[in-house]
């Protein structure tokens, strides 16, 4: 697609244009996923299954658990969710994980963050088989993102590349500013626009003039969870501005109002990078559960 110019109106065209993409792409992700797992289904007799793993009882992830729960019955897909009480000890997560990780019933699995201050993320996650690790959290899944080898993109970084696509915007030679560094969004983003060619620099909340670091930027993505971290004065004339933050009261880390002015293409929140990653998750579920039913390509 053409890109709009950065003009109030014009921007406020792109933004419409970009968040509806974000919601269509994903409703057209979703649809073929569909098709995909009723075939497979077919096929072989045995529907793709993500398990969803949750620890205590956080509103908005339960309310995210059971929005995917949703989508997974939409598109054909099979879901099994573990609720786990807060008090959950690192131990029995990770024991948990590795039973889910064993059970042929079960293709995909997605542990739901955050988990609580007293549980080792990182441990948990290791405990999620390479081959069922839909939602691309693990080391494996970074090791073969980043060297352009088959398996599972982190959901968001690769939704928001898919989303760049849809809209014709080649990260080849561009400028791109990631804010943030978090090791399921902001470092698997940089790595995949690297391998696209752009050219990356990582920011985070510690970065000195980060202000004059986006000013540079082409691309922006803004994954560090402070809400209108990135404010419009900053963002360069005609960049495209992707906001992969979320925080209390729907608020990103774009302030969203002055950034539309500049940006030629901008994300919303909510929407635009959100369904994305739902439909990525799902469409990654199916892609394992063909492979470990031997059906791999279907």
């Amino acid at each position: 697609m053409e890109h709009v110019a950065g003009t109030a109106g014009g921007a406020s065209q792109a933004l419409k244009a970009l968040g509806e993409d974000g919601t269509s792409l994903a409703r057209r992700i979703l649809e073929e996923t569909g098709k995909r797992a009723a075939g497979l289904t077919e096929r072989t007799g045995t529907a793709p299954c993500l398990a969803t793993v949750l620890v205590g009882e956080d509103p908005a992830s339960v309310t995210y658990v059971r929005m995917k729960q949703n989508r997974c019955r939409k598109a054909g897909i099979s879901s099994r969710h573990v609720a786990l009480p807060a008090a959950t000890t690192t131990e029995e997560l990770v024991g948990t994980l590795d039973a889910l990780s064993a059970d042929p019933g079960v293709h995909g699995i997605l542990l739901q963050h955050p988990m609580g201050e007293h549980i080792d993320e990182r441990a948990a996650f290791e405990a999620i088989a390479p081959g069922k690790d839909v939602d691309g959290v693990t080391f494996a899944s970074f090791a073969t993102m980043s060297f352009g080898l088959p398996g599972f993109v982190s959901c968001t970084p690769g939704g928001i590349m898919r989303l760049l696509d849809e809209y014709g915007v080649d990260p080849a030679g561009k400028r791109a500013v990631v804010v943030g560094r978090s090791a399921i969004l902001g470092k698997p983003a940089g790595m995949l626009l690297l391998a696209r060619d752009a050219t990356v620099t990582y920011c985070h909340s510690r970065t000195r003039d980060l202000s004059e670091a986006v000013r540079e930027a082409d691309i922006v993505v803004a994954a560090v969870g402070r809400p209108r971290l990135i404010r419009g004065q900053d963002v360069k004339p005609g960049a495209v501005v992707i906001d992969a933050g979320y925080n209390p009261g729907n608020i990103g880390d774009v302030d969203f109002d002055s950034a539309v002015e500049r940006a030629s293409l901008i994300t919303p929140v909510p929407g635009g990078v959100g369904p994305m990653t739902i439909a990525t998750l799902l469409e990654q579920t199916v892609d394992a559960a063909a492979r470990q039913l031997g059906a791999a390509g279907f």
